[in-house]
């Protein structure tokens, strides 16, 4: 018997890499992101069925972050988080715009305490009474 050689594609559909890189939690989620202008590949908005190649630079914006990678790797399966991470290299000026980003929001958080347990009935009128000034 002869071993089974694994193939390495040529090219890839774009949903289906960012899926295997993990990007998206779902295809359905990296086709949505990609119709809806989330992802530019150089500079360009493309469609879901693009041919991604190694070597290409996208732009991927996923909630408040937004990431510039260049493609190392392809791959049309999603495996372990490590395989996923050697598909492609974040340039380290994405990395410090998001770490400052994320400094940004925990800073604004930081005045921010949650109340300890509920209003009680007391509590809860004044509640009442600030939503309409009318009744003071």
């Amino acid at each position: 018997m002869t071993e089974a050689t694994t193939l390495v594609p040529a090219a890839v559909r774009l949903d289906v890499w960012l899926w295997a890189a993990r990007f998206f939690k779902t295809r359905s989620l990296a086709k949505q992101a990609v119709e809806t202008g989330k992802v530019d590949v150089a500079g360009q908005r493309p469609k879901s069925s693009r041919a991604v190649r190694v070597g290409e630079q996208l732009q991927i914006s996923r909630g408040d972050e937004v990431y510039d990678v260049q493609v190392r790797g392809l791959s049309d399966l999603r495996g372990p988080a490590p395989v996923a991470q050697q598909l492609y290299e974040e340039s380290e000026a994405s990395r410090a715009r998001r770490a400052e980003q994320r400094a940004q929001r925990a800073a604004m958080k930081n005045g921010y305490l949650p109340p300890e347990h509920r209003p009680d009935k007391r509590a809860r009128r004044l509640i009442r009474a600030l939503g309409d000034l009318d009744a003071l």
